[in-house]
């Protein structure tokens, strides 16, 4: 990840539009900001969301209410609590997420 380009910025996140697409089950709510190849993002996982893809993208995530679940291409099922994180790099291990009871998270790619 590279932090250049782009100088000091504050976040507002409630005056940032958002955009809704569904998942395999429930939708996701996503807020966006670019800072140079960066990309911010807050998002909102309604009670009963799957996603409807596996993701090989890298990210470092922060789950800021509720608990998300994470399930690896080999099987893997790692639960993620308000409070906690995960990271992963680029095309290291396909995941997909789900939330039963819904999240908030932020997450930087």
């Amino acid at each position: 990840m590279n932090l250049s380009g782009f100088p000091f910025t504050a976040t507002d996140w409630s005056q940032v539009s958002q955009e809704r697409k569904p998942g395999e089950s429930g939708e996701v709510t996503s807020r966006v900001q670019h800072f140079g190849g960066v990309r911010v993002r807050r998002v909102d996982y309604s009670p009963g969301y799957l996603a409807d893809h596996w993701c090989r993208k890298g990210h470092v995530l922060y789950v800021l209410q509720g608990e998300l679940i994470t399930t690896l291409e080999d099987g893997r099922v790692v639960v993620t609590r308000q409070g906690g994180s995960y990271q992963v790099a680029d095309d290291a291990e396909a995941h997909r997420s789900s939330s039963p009871n819904g999240a908030s998270l932020l997450i930087v790619d």
